[in-house]
């Protein structure tokens, strides 16, 4: 049997947090690589996506917590926990988290992401105006700039296709000016829709 028929099988067609039906994917609990019946859950992709830290965390779609929390499933009470923890400054979520009890194997699988210990904000790449950049997107300079280490000069208007965003620093991206492959800084950018 494949694991996402026994996990539909466990969940019973549902989400294994909030009971839902619609729009279910597999989620396997990091740091793990591999997915098993023991690390993997079905949940629904929204949030996942938060899980996943590719959408902001929206306290509301978590108020299910304080009653997942009890299941018997131990990758439930892991996402849990760690969400409790994100959400630790919600009343509802610090409360729940004060009587969540995980034996001490479930407790340090919980603890293995380092997760618990920040907070529920994501921090994305965005443009001038606060909109967010994403791999592939068409920008506008919003300033002149002088590109260190070369004679070019970026020009206030300058429209740079297909950008990609720089990993480990959210302040900038990888554009092309005149076939050069420079790095900008966000602020300095506006997306074009």
């Amino acid at each position: 049997m494949k694991l996402e028929e026994q996990l539909l099988a466990r969940a019973g067609g549902k989400c294994e947090l909030t009971d839902t039906v619609t729009d279910l994917i597999t989620y396997t609990l990091p740091p793990e690589t591999s997915s098993t019946l023991d690390n993997t859950l079905l949940i629904s992709a929204t949030l996942a996506n938060q899980l996943n830290k590719t959408e902001q965390l929206n306290p509301e779609d978590w108020k299910f917590l304080p009653n997942a929390m009890w299941s018997e499933i131990p990758a439930v009470q892991i996402v849990c926990w760690r969400m409790l923890n994100r959400l630790k400054n919600e009343g509802w979520a610090s409360e729940a988290l004060d009587i969540l009890y995980l034996d001490d194997e479930t407790l340090a699988e919980a603890k293995k992401t380092g997760d618990h210990e920040n907070d529920g904000y994501v921090s994305f790449h965005e443009d001038s105006i606060g909109q967010r950049l994403l791999e592939g997107d068409t920008v506008v300079l919003t300033k002149t700039l002088d590109v260190k280490g070369s004679s070019l000069k970026a020009t206030l208007g300058t429209v740079v296709k297909n950008i990609r965003l720089v990993a480990d620093n959210i302040e900038q991206i990888e554009g092309k000016i005149e076939g050069q492959t420079i790095v900008i800084l966000t602020k300095y950018l506006r997306k074009q829709n």
